[in-house]
């Protein structure tokens, strides 16, 4: 399994829109793809002491295959729609690929 992670960054007073952005329409826009191989993303979100608001994909796929399809052959760059880049302060230009060497389940005793 291939995990795509990316990382943005907004304002606390911005933080609840972007939020609203990608859990309401860019991740289910993804999810209406139905790419053989996506299984699914988590939205993570944390404060961080200097006042921004961090925000974190995880999306998961079987391959690099369906990245590619989702993403274009340049499957590293950031896919950032208009409305999320207004109320991000800063984003991660690219995304990184991670394989996937454990997994909860692989990580519990027999």
């Amino acid at each position: 399994m291939i995990v795509r992670i990316w990382r943005g960054w907004t304002t606390p007073e911005n933080a609840d829109t972007y939020q609203s952005i990608v859990s309401t329409r860019v991740l289910p826009a993804i999810a209406d793809l139905r790419l053989d191989g996506y299984h699914g993303a988590y939205l993570l979100r944390r404060p961080l002491a200097d006042g921004e608001v961090e925000f974190s994909t995880v999306m998961l796929f079987d391959s690099i295959d369906p990245i590619r399809e989702l993403a274009g052959p340049d499957y590293e760059v950031a896919h950032v729609p208009a409305e999320a880049r207004a109320v991000l302060a800063r984003f991660d230009q690219r995304a990184a690929h991670y394989e996937t060497l454990l997994t909860p389940d692989s990580t519990r005793p027999a």
